[in-house]
């Protein structure tokens, strides 16, 4: 059993294709695998932990996400090194995603910090830190 460990996370998301091509190709970079997949959702998996993506309601989107709301400020995820923040880095710049910190990056959370932050398709911020 992985008593603690977390088990899911699940997302609302405003496009639910826009956010499938955005967040599937990031977690298979980092080896998760296609979990599961409905018209209105689909879910990626690694181990014993899987994220999963649903389209939101439209009676629920009046009001945008916002991560300095009452909620989830941002998702970070583990490197394996430096070397592949720096790879992913340019893989984000490439696709033309919203880099956050571009003055201090990669140490924008100090000298022992080396990390990318990037904003997914409804601006949820996503961090990717090295070791």
């Amino acid at each position: 059993m992985s008593k603690g460990l977390l088990h899911h996370i699940e997302i609302y998301v405003s496009d639910i294709k826009r956010s499938i091509d955005f967040w599937g190709w990031f977690l298979e970079e980092l080896g998760y695998s296609s979990f599961q997949e409905w018209e209105s959702g689909q879910s990626w998996k690694i181990e014993d932990t899987y994220i999963v993506f649903v389209q939101a309601e439209e009676r629920f989107m009046d009001v945008q996400y916002h991560r300095c709301r009452v909620g989830l400020n941002h998702l970070a995820f583990h490197a394996d090194s430096r070397q592949q923040v720096d790879e992913m880095t340019k893989k984000l710049i490439n696709k033309g995603v919203t880099i956050l910190y571009t003055k201090q990056n990669p140490f924008v959370g100090g000298a022992d910090h080396y990390a990318v932050y990037f904003e997914d398709p409804d601006r949820i911020k996503v961090e990717l830190v090295a070791p």
